[in-house]
């Protein structure tokens, strides 16, 4: 996210931390999700723009909230495909993001059994929503996972 904030001249800080709240109630309520985050956020007073962020990720799937800003879009298309891509590492010898190529993640894109759980219609719709290719948004996506690399475990053996 801080990396496509960058690429829009928007605010790290804030792109960086609706990345890191969208999913917060994911692991203990994935029944509720969205809908317990609400919640959550609403309670300790966070800022709307976070709260819509996170809400606008599910959009579709279990919100109705539908992306409108740069950000919410870039969330919406991105939380699907950064799950694609970590699979994708994993699978490699190196187990590295670093020396991941835009085709070999095309390739795990079209294979539907690879990382079934991801919804390439997200993605695709995501795409449509910021006028970009499929192709450059797999590739600004690795970009910025390359960026923290270490922190998100797929530095790899490279």
């Amino acid at each position: 996210m801080r990396h496509f904030a960058r690429l829009n001249g928007e605010d790290e800080e804030v792109w960086g931390a609706a990345g890191l709240l969208h999913d917060l109630d994911y692991e203990k309520n994935p029944d509720e999700h969205c809908k317990k985050a609400e919640e959550i956020m609403q309670e300790r007073g966070l800022d709307e723009i976070y709260i819509r962020a996170m809400k606008c990720h599910g959009y579709g799937l279990c919100t109705d909230t539908k992306p409108e800003s740069q950000m919410e879009k870039v969330l919406f298309t991105v939380d699907e495909l950064t799950g694609l891509i970590h699979a994708a590492c994993l699978m490699r010898p190196s187990k590295s993001v670093l020396d991941l190529e835009v085709k070999s993640v095309k390739k795990k894109f079209k294979d539907k059994s690879f990382a079934a759980g991801v919804n390439r219609d997200v993605v695709r719709s995501g795409c449509e929503m910021l006028g970009m290719e499929l192709d450059e948004v797999i590739w600004e996506t690795i970009e910025g996972m390359k960026e923290k690399a270490a922190e998100i475990g797929l530095k790899g053996n490279l």
